[in-house]
């Protein structure tokens, strides 16, 4: 992902093309490496497969590894495919351990069996601990390169420690204290051990850990991260005993990821996982028909409404007018509802043991919401046609309202409660119920108070 500030004008992308087009390759390699990182990266994601290819290859060595491990996974695999074997077996093994992971969960089994087979004995070890947590855990997105002191150790024991790992550590700013079995004991900070006065051991200095689980769920300890508002949050297993981190950097990813996926979702569409320019048309429409499929099965039940109650339209064919604007306020408010569940969700404001304080929240919310947009629908329809259609009109928005509201606040919960996705269960199916119950408590109310 880039800023919106390091994107580049359109010329330029239109100049790369015309280079690779017509293989201008020393004007291509001078173009690109005149530029900051994040605007090759913009760059190759505007570019189709082929030409982005014949781009990487032309960055020099040292700008190549540093774009590739930014790339997105899925546009690092097409370049896999693309790059001679020699070429991404170096791209490879000079990755983060956590990235290369990343990568291989993108990749066919054979080619990623060849990339691991590949590697130094020791990168390969550390990658093999990771992929050996269950997809979706936090183990699997950690760092196994940190530095950990002793508490017994002298600050500036520490910092020479430190800076015998300062190219192959994930992070230094925040170390990890443990015993000799690696037992999480404390954390310490760069600028504690920097501003301690000499002979202070680590011990003196260090705070109390915060840590999550390598099997806890990757979203809840990035959002534990950052709620924490650490630079780096240890990893332990069962027994305490660290076994990575979570940099700050990392969580961000995370939650980028998760919150792309539960938006797409809440919009009807399975998410990319990948920059929007560079997925196939056919890989956009995959993501989008299953849920136009299961959309459309369920409208099937607002025919169904409509076509029992064909009689009593036909008797008041002014009813019929209101039907958009009644089914179209009760699938909004039920997805207002919805969304601002799924977020509070997301946040843990609330888990599913509220589900009672939500649907009481939720009622009320409605109830007020029916009350005023009720009372001005009276008034407006009550002047223009009849104060009986008005009743109507006006005792629908309040029930409606009411309805939509508290089962758009109680669905995520309960998917939460089932683990299900919440995001699944917003607008799209919200919408899709609230019309149909909307149409009979609408026609129910109808029958009731004009008698028909």
């Amino acid at each position: 992902m880039t800023d919106v500030d390091e994107f580049v004008p359109e010329s330029i992308v239109r100049s790369v093309e015309r280079a690779v087009d017509h293989g201008s390759f020393a004007e291509l390699t001078a173009t690109l490496s005149a530029l900051p990182t994040g605007q090759i990266l913009d760059i190759l994601e505007r570019l189709d497969s082929k030409r982005r290819a014949v781009a990487y290859r032309m960055l020099p060595k040292g700008r190549a590894l540093e774009v590739f491990e930014v790339l997105d996974p899925s546009l690092q695999s097409d370049l896999v495919g693309a790059l001679q074997d020699e070429h991404t077996a170096e791209l490879f093994a000079d990755m983060d351990p956590d990235d290369r992971v990343e990568l291989l969960d993108e990749l066919p089994a054979n080619v990623a069996r060849r990339l691991l087979q590949g590697l130094p004995a020791d990168e390969r070890d550390m990658t093999a601990e990771i992929l050996g947590y269950q997809h979706g855990s936090i183990g699997r997105r950690m760092s196994p390169e940190f530095v950990r002191v002793r508490p017994e150790w002298t600050t500036a024991t520490a910092l020479t420690k430190l800076a015998d790992h300062l190219e192959d550590a994930e992070t230094v700013y925040t170390l990890p204290v443990t015993d000799e079995d690696r037992t999480l004991i404390g954390v310490v900070s760069l600028r504690e051990l920097l501003k301690a006065p000499p002979g202070t051991t680590i011990a003196e200095v260090m705070q109390p850990a915060q840590w999550v689980h390598a099997t806890d769920d990757a979203e809840t300890a990035a959002r534990r991260c950052a709620d924490l508002k650490m630079l780096a949050l240890p990893v332990v297993d069962n027994d305490t005993r660290i076994v990575g981190i979570l940099t700050v950097d990392d969580a961000l990813s995370i939650l980028e990821d998760a919150d792309s996926e539960d938006q797409a979702r809440i919009g009807g569409v399975e998410p990319l996982r990948r920059p929007y320019l560079t997925a196939p048309v056919l890989g956009l429409m995959r993501s989008r028909v299953v849920w136009l499929l299961v959309l459309a099965v369920g409208a099937t039940l607002t025919v169904q409404v409509l076509e029992v109650f064909e009689d009593t339209l036909a008797e008041v064919v002014t009813l019929a007018l209101f039907i958009p604007l009644l089914i179209g306020t009760g699938g909004n408010t039920g997805n207002q509802a919805a969304t601002t569940v799924t977020r509070a969700l997301a946040l843990g404001d609330v888990r599913p043991r509220d589900l009672g304080k939500v649907l009481f929240r939720e009622f009320r919310v409605g109830l007020s919401l029916g009350v005023v947009l009720g009372a001005i629908a009276f008034l407006i329809v009550s002047i223009i046609y009849s104060v009986s259609i008005g009743t109507v009109i006006g005792l629908t928005f309040l029930a409606l309202c009411t309805m939509a509201a508290t089962v758009g606040g109680g669905m995520p919960m309960l998917a939460r409660a089932i683990r299900a996705d919440p995001a699944v269960f917003a607008n799209p199916f919200i919408s899709t119920f609230v019309d149909a119950s909307g149409l009979l408590v609408y026609f129910f109310i109808a029958k009731a108070v004009l008698g028909i």
